[in-house]
C-alpha cells in the first residue's frame, strides 16, 4: 500500500495512490505542459504504462504516494502528493502536483500539504520535511512558506527551464519547530485543533 494511510481535511481526502486512479484524465494532466512547467517530469513522456510502473515503485518502500481527492463529488481527485522518506536520517522531501484545472486557486493544495507535514511529523516521526522547487516557481513557493517552511538552500543554476539557466531552491520544516507552525496553521483555519 502506498501511502500507508488516509488523511483526512475539512475538504479533502488523501488516499492511498492505486490503479483506480489511473485514468486518462490523470493522464492529460501529466501531458500538460503547464502543469509541468516547473517539474522535472516535463522531461519524460508519461504513457498509462509508465504510470504504473511509476506506482509499482512505492511498494515495499517507506514512501508514500497519495491521491489527492476532493470531498466535492463534483470535482473527485484533483491532484497527488508524494513523500520520498528517509528513516535513517528522518527525512520526507515533498512533491505536489494539483492537475485539474477547476480545483486551482481555493486553497487545496496547501491544505493537503499542511495535513501531510502533520501526518509526517505527528504520526511518523519524520524530524525535518523537505521540498525543492525551481526559483522561478512562484506558487511552489508561496505554498511552502505559508505551510511554515524556511529557506534550506540553493543549488545555484542547476537546471535549464525554458532555455533558461535557473537555479533550485530548497525549503524545510524542523519537527522541532513544528507547535509553532501547528498553532499558527490551526489559527489559519488550515488544520483542525482536534486532528
Amino acid at each position: 500500500m502506498t501511502g500507508n494511510s488516509t488523511i483526512e481535511t475539512p475538504r479533502l481526502r488523501l488516499v492511498p495512490f492505486a490503479p483506480r486512479h489511473l485514468t486518462r484524465r490523470y493522464l492529460a494532466w501529466l501531458i500538460n505542459p503547464d502543469n509541468l512547467r516547473y517539474s522535472e517530469q516535463r522531461h519524460r513522456h508519461h504513457t498509462l504504462a509508465s504510470c504504473r510502473r511509476y506506482l509499482a515503485s512505492f511498494r515495499g518502500t517507506p514512501h508514500c504516494f497519495w491521491a489527492i481527492e476532493a470531498r466535492d463529488p463534483r470535482l473527485g481527485h484533483i491532484g497527488n502528493l508524494n513523500a520520498y522518506l528517509d528513516p535513517a536520517n528522518g527525512t520526507a522531501d515533498l512533491g505536489i502536483l494539483l492537475g485539474e484545472p477547476g480545483a486551482r486557486g481555493a486553497g487545496f493544495a496547501l491544505e493537503a500539504w499542511v495535513n501531510v507535514c502533520a501526518h509526517l511529523i505527528e504520526a511518523r516521526g519524520v524530524r525535518k520535511v523537505t521540498a525543492g522547487m525551481l526559483a522561478a516557481n512562484a506558487p511552489m513557493a508561496r505554498l511552502a512558506r505559508r505551510a511554515g517552511m524556511r529557506r534550506d538552500g540553493r543549488r545555484r543554476r542547476q537546471y535549464l527551464c525554458e532555455g533558461r539557466e535557473s537555479d533550485v531552491v530548497y525549503a524545510a520544516l524542523f519537527a522541532r519547530d513544528w507547535p509553532r507552525v501547528r498553532r499558527r496553521l490551526e489559527m489559519a483555519g488550515w488544520l483542525r485543533a482536534d486532528r
